[in-house]
């Protein structure tokens, strides 16, 4: 990998691309699409599980293929397509998300299930990774901002609402019902942007090494290694949630969804606080909200057997490990001292990391210590990243080597 794409340079006013509110609009929408196909998976694992005929924990695992194929795949591939021509790439790259769902939703065995998650994790970072940008040069340099926060709303939308609705769907359709659901709509996405989006000049490239010069940064990389940290404990708990509201709530499967529906709108009211709360010290406020985060995690298993406390539990939670993303991709690129849209993709492959690192802790407790100390073992790590925080902070200003 010798080279990344510099950003897009938003167009110039009146330009013929200026106008193209609608692109921008298909490009939120096909980041939900995509990033729902990532974390779906959390809420269709109870029933394909039992479908499949594999443990809960067997099945966690597909969280941590996709995961992992995203952190090792990212930052080379986006480094290798992302000056590709955009409009080639992003139907190429909802194409194959589309074919990817389908022979998920037929897949005879976790095998199969399996190939079919890693193909779309290939492709899901270089769309991650220049999307916001493009809608940037497709909205003009007056709607450049509207139009990224657009693109990120989608993304968002996707992380907190994907699963509790892929849950609900997989309710009235079964979860090969939610994957062919997903594959139309990828579909259907590639067509409206082929169809919508104009055909943009190839972005320019430019060397990595000067970029690259940021991992030799002790401070950048303490900040990296909390996001891995941070990301882990959300997950270990969060990749086995469905299963421990069936199993140790007694929630009726059929009801599982809505639940997950209402953890993802609180869920939202978190995207806005940790947006809000971070720049009053990207530090301070990772290790607030992961103390927080505990909290919600081991409480909610603690109170399972009361409705009303479970659901406070799940909104402490909800708004926490939401408010979590925002925080620690500001952190993370604040913390480099240039190449920051390099930083930022690094630090989606680190999330993917602790993502994946999750599921494997989350499935091994399950297995060693039951369902219900996922909770108390997610709580730990979150304490965890508050007690490294005060190592990062100490990192800053030194020099490596």
């Amino acid at each position: 990998m010798s080279s990344i794409s510099t950003p897009l340079v938003a167009a110039p006013a009146g330009s013929k691309f200026a106008g193209h509110g609608v692109a921008v609009l298909l490009l939120a929408v096909s980041a939900f699409v995509i990033v729902t196909t990532e974390f779906i998976i959390v809420g269709l694992l109870p029933s394909l599980a039992r479908d499949l005929g594999i443990s809960i924990s067997v099945a966690g695992q597909l969280v941590t293929l996709f995961a992992f194929t995203v952190m090792l795949a990212g930052p080379f591939l986006t480094a290798m397509l992302s000056h590709f021509e955009r409009k080639r790439l992003f139907v190429t790259i909802l194409l194959i998300f589309a074919g990817a769902n389908a022979l998920a939703a037929a897949a005879p065995d976790i095998w199969i299930l399996g190939l079919a998650r890693f193909l779309p994790a290939l492709a899901l970072p270089v769309f991650w990774g220049t999307a916001s940008e493009t809608a940037g040069e497709l909205a003009g340099p007056e709607k450049a901002g509207k139009a990224v926060a657009n693109v990120y709303l989608g993304i968002s939308g996707a992380m907190v609402l994907g699963i509790p609705l892929g849950t609900l769907a997989s309710t009235a359709f079964g979860w090969r019902g939610t994957f062919w659901g997903l594959s139309g709509l990828s579909l259907l996405m590639a067509v409206l942007l082929f169809v919508v989006m104009p055909t943009l000049a190839r972005p320019a490239r430019v060397k990595l090494a000067e970029q690259a010069r940021i991992l030799k940064d002790p401070y950048f990389l303490g900040n990296v290694v909390l996001s891995v940290i941070v990301f882990t404990a959300m997950f270990t708990a969060y990749t086995y949630l469905a299963d421990m509201l069936e199993q140790i709530a007694h929630i009726p499967s059929g009801e599982v969804g809505w639940w997950l529906m209402g953890f993802g709108i609180v869920g939202l009211a978190g995207n806005w606080l940790g947006g809000h709360f971070v720049a009053r010290g990207p530090l301070l406020v990772t290790a607030i909200t992961s103390l927080v985060l505990a909290i919600g995690m081991a409480a909610t298993t603690l109170v399972a057997g009361s409705h009303g406390w479970l659901a406070v539990a799940l909104a402490v939670w909800g708004i926490a490990n939401t408010a979590l993303y925002p925080i620690c991709q500001v952190r993370v690129m604040q913390s480099a001292s240039h190449a920051q849209a390099l930083a930022g993709t690094l630090n989606v492959s680190m999330a993917n990391a602790g993502i994946g690192l999750g599921a494997i802790i989350g499935g091994s407790v399950i297995l060693h210590l039951g369902l219900a100390g996922v909770g108390h073992v997610a709580a730990a790590i979150a304490i965890l990243a508050v007690l490294v925080t005060p190592l990062v902070a100490s990192l800053k200003g030194r020099k490596g080597a």
